[in-house]
């Protein structure tokens, strides 16, 4: 009897589906069959373009409406077989509580290596970092597949960086960001996406001088306001 999928293939169908946002890994696989050719191996997964990917995406019955180009582009490297196990993780500093008085906690939503480029609902690992006025420090990387089995994946997400007061993601659907927000996490955008600490340099540099955002997590007043203020004193 001839085999239809083989056991590696069939694996990196079911993550590439669960990184595509609940994707019906059923249809997802029979879709990819479809297109491929039975049966389906590695060799003709390592083949599958973006472009194939949003095509085969474009049923009802296959996909969510909340999948980003992010997400395709991660499930579309699990297909290839891309690794991003250990070896790929960005070096983390040691840190204990206390070191940095008035940093922030800030989580990124990655995919790979130190870079900003993760959905909040499908990266594979949040980066954790504290932010402080002279330093930014990588404290933590944490995967978020214990993530994968809970009845609301994006709430399981939210709780699994609940101390993080700042989320950097690529993007995030409505839905998703509500449930960050009711965890006390402030979600920020950043389609262009890029490393990390470019990013985290930008939030550095305004700490002194916070947006009304950033002053009410920090729990200070905003520059932007402060002169009214003294005006009315006045």
């Amino acid at each position: 009897m001839t085999t239809v999928i083989t056991k590696i293939a069939a694996l990196r169908i079911a993550q590439a589906a669960r990184a595509l946002a609940d994707v019906n890994a059923g249809a997802f696989a029979a879709k990819l069959g479809d297109k491929i050719g039975l049966p389906i191996t590695e060799e003709k997964l390592a083949k599958v373009t973006v472009a194939d990917l949003k095509l085969i995406l474009s049923g009802e019955e296959t996909v969510e409406p909340d999948v980003d180009a992010a997400s395709i582009k991660l499930a579309v490297r699990i297909l290839w077989g891309a690794s991003d196990d250990a070896e790929n993780l960005p070096l983390l500093a040691a840190y204990k509580e206390g070191d940095m008085p008035g940093s922030l906690r800030v989580a990124v939503a990655s995919n790979t290596e130190e870079n900003l480029d993760g959905h909040f609902g499908s990266c594979p690992r949040f980066l954790i970092y504290q932010v402080g006025r002279g330093e930014i420090r990588l404290i933590a990387a944490r995967s978020t597949a214990i993530c994968d089995d809970a009845d609301d994946k994006n709430v399981a997400r939210a709780e699994l960086i609940r101390d993080c007061q700042i989320v950097y993601v690529q993007s995030i659907g409505g839905p998703a960001a509500a449930k960050a927000v009711r965890a006390n996490i402030h979600p920020v955008k950043a389609p262009e996406g890029g490393k990390a600490n470019i990013a985290l340099q930008r939030l550095q540099a305004v700490l002194d001088a916070p947006p009304p955002w950033l002053a009410k997590i920090l729990g200070v007043e905003a520059k932007s306001l402060s002169r009214f203020s003294a005006a009315e004193e006045e």
